[in-house]
């Protein structure tokens, strides 16, 4: 099971009869799920099957779902209500005779309710309902199929970032300076430094300030939990589904001990060892903040 992307773009579109319909979804990252969909009047109850099948098929998202319908029946058509002109016929024979000229059947018509207009909307949806339905589920695979597509594409640079990652943790760890006898001479130059800044230094104080610069140059802890995290952050990306938030903080915890790494360098090359580990992982959590 591979990753999924937030992002992606999908269209459904047919036609029944005189009338015409198109799906489009448009997805884009959120915190959570978002979905917002917008049908013509009368169609509510496709935009409720819509919100039900999406919340259905994502987990993180914005998604834009539009439903537009064409139609080509015309004006909408009269029809006579022949039960109420019926019945208003009866009323009339019942009347006595009074010399009063009998209705015509204009006048007739002019009675509301005699005359009734199609209900445009009902008709629509009768209609469309059903391919409009089977469309949103086109459109909603098509849009899955997008969003995988483009997860294919971010986990292999997430991978390319990991194992760039790896390499440069790697490179720290087996850096010349974290030698025993390189840290040594650090802690005995800046000993001799605090010897001839200070006349009479205290040997308790002299023996903390040595331990103090020790325990900062020592980085095995930062190093470990970076090789911590890219066991993790594999192994993540090899169980996939909806990971984007676990990734994320993974992708905070590798830039705290990328910090604290160049913090406690106190020296050049590992120095820009660190700031690379920065930049990548920072170009890493670039990517994964589009991760469903």
């Amino acid at each position: 099971m591979g990753i999924e992307s937030m992002t992606g773009f999908a269209r459904a579109a047919g036609t029944t009869g005189v009338h015409g319909w198109a799906w489009e979804i448009r997805s884009v990252n959120g915190r959570g799920l978002d979905v917002r969909v917008r049908v013509p009047p009368g169609l509510e109850i496709l935009a409720e099957a819509a919100r039900k099948r999406l919340s259905g098929a994502f987990a993180r998202g914005t998604l834009h779902v539009n439903l537009a319908v064409t139609s080509d029946a015309g004006p909408p058509r009269p029809r006579v209500n022949e039960t109420v002109l019926a019945a208003l016929l009866a009323a009339i024979e019942a009347l006595p005779a009074s010399g009063i000229d009998r209705p015509t059947f204009d006048g007739l018509l002019a009675v509301r309710g005699v005359v009734e207009y199609a209900d445009e909307a009902q008709d629509v949806l009768g209609a469309v309902e059903k391919p409009a339905l089977a469309g949103l589920e086109a459109a909603v695979e098509a849009l899955q199929e997008a969003r995988a597509d483009e997860g294919r594409a971010l986990e292999a640079i997430v991978l390319g970032h990991v194992e760039t990652i790896s390499r440069l943790a790697s490179e720290a760890e087996h850096h010349p300076a974290r030698r025993s006898e390189a840290i040594r001479a650090r802690i005995a130059a800046q000993v001799e430094a605090l010897l001839g800044s200070a006349n009479g230094l205290d040997p308790q104080r002299l023996h903390q300030e040595a331990a103090l610069i020790a325990v900062r140059a020592d980085i095995r802890e930062e190093i470990d939990r970076l090789h911590a995290h890219v066991a993790a952050l594999r192994e993540l990306l090899a169980k996939g589904g909806p990971i984007g938030r676990k990734l994320d903080f993974l992708a905070q915890e590798f830039g705290r001990e990328a910090s604290t790494l160049c913090a406690k360098a106190n020296d050049p090359d590992l120095s820009r060892i660190g700031l690379d580990l920065r930049t990548v992982v920072d170009q890493m959590r670039e990517q994964v903040q589009n991760v469903e």
